[in-house]
């Protein structure tokens, strides 16, 4: 295992952006740059021992200073969407910026963490790159100093892990996610819509107009959202089911099966023709599977065009707008609690 640090570029602010490449012995590579905490590669072997890039981005800093998409990104201080971009905590509302009409979706758009230098260093042993970063008091909105640290770790078993660990001075919103669009045939291959995927879920949140859960945790038996079982991802997208019509396809939060707190398999993505599986673990409750339904047209990595359903996202999180539903598991901490998360992205 080895760890490679270069020079990524310079933001429009003329700060020196740095790239971390961890390598396992079996070839796997990561790529990490310290703007946004983002991940800006990941090259996994097929079934025939050739490498392929399997995460969307760009080739240089200033797609990632633009990024509508959030192509690996890191996104903090809340991930997901917020009714009303407000919420209320010991009797007191915040208000967040309303950046998608009346509701506040990943925090900020501009001041969010996937906009911020991050410091970092380089742990050998464990063939990590350990980010940190500071978010001062009132920050996108939210009360208390947050300090908070986001680990990559690429272990000899083809696993790519997500450590996440906040404390803040204040009772506060702490609710991280990565958002990596990944394409396991590859990020220049076209959409995923033949890909498989699993989901250890047999419940999810309804959405009602704006992406915004209803309260209500909703059985996928009987629906387009049963992932239960490997399926197709685009087995279902069309079909005249009224929660795919209001998100433009899948862009929902399931509500894992699993024990919060402990970190268990959560779901798995298969790609035939490459013969690469991705399997995703989780100690939080909730996961978001996007299937890209509203990438931008862009120019990525290599001239690749980038395109509608070309890459999806498995966030694991909080529920979204968990602040404001009292029957979701809550993101909020209070003054010196840690929190922590891991999230695993496993490719056989």
């Amino acid at each position: 295992m080895k760890i490679q640090r270069d020079i990524f570029g310079r933001t429009k602010k003329g700060e020196s952006i740095s790239v971390i490449t961890l390598e396992n012995k079996r070839g796997m590579k990561a790529r990490v740059i310290n703007y946004g905490a983002i991940l800006v590669s990941l090259c996994v072997p097929d079934k025939n021992g050739n490498m392929d890039d399997v995460v969307l981005g760009y080739d240089d800093l200033s797609g990632y200073e633009s990024n509508g998409s959030f192509f690996g990104c890191t996104i903090g201080r809340n991930a997901n969407r917020t009714a009303n971009a407000a919420f209320v905590i010991e009797g007191k509302e915040y208000r967040l910026e309303a950046n998608e009409g009346e509701n506040n979706l990943h925090s900020s758009f501009t001041e969010g963490f996937h906009k911020k230098v991050w410091n970092y260093g380089c742990g050998e042993e464990n063939n990590e790159v350990v980010l940190t970063y500071d978010s001062p008091a009132g920050e996108q909105g939210f009360p208390g100093s947050l300090r908070v640290s986001v680990t990559y770790r690429l272990t000899e078993d083809n696993e790519l892990q997500i450590i996440y660990h906040g404390i803040s001075d204040k009772k506060t919103v702490i609710n991280l996610t990565n958002h990596t669009y990944f394409n396991l045939a590859g990020h220049n291959k076209g959409d995923i819509l033949k890909h498989k995927l699993m989901i250890r879920a047999s419940h999810y949140t309804p959405v009602k107009k704006g992406a915004i859960p209803t309260g209500e945790i909703a059985a996928v038996e009987g629906t387009p959202m049963d992932f239960r079982s490997f399926k197709e991802i685009g087995k279902e997208i069309e079909e005249p089911f009224s929660q795919l019509r209001l998100a433009g396809g899948y862009d929902h939060n399931w509500a894992l099966d699993t024990q919060q707190g402990k970190v268990e398999k959560i779901a798995e993505v298969k790609e035939e023709n490459s013969g690469r599986s991705m399997e995703v673990y989780s100690d939080l409750p909730g996961v978001q599977f996007y299937a890209g339904n509203f990438i931008a047209d862009c120019t990525g990595k290599q001239k690749a065009a980038y395109t509608k359903r070309n890459g999806l996202c498995l966030e694991t999180q909080y529920f979204p707008n968990a602040v404001n539903e009292p029957a979701f598991v809550s993101p909020v901490f209070e003054a010196g609690e840690e929190y922590k998360a891991t999230t695993i992205y496993k490719f056989l």
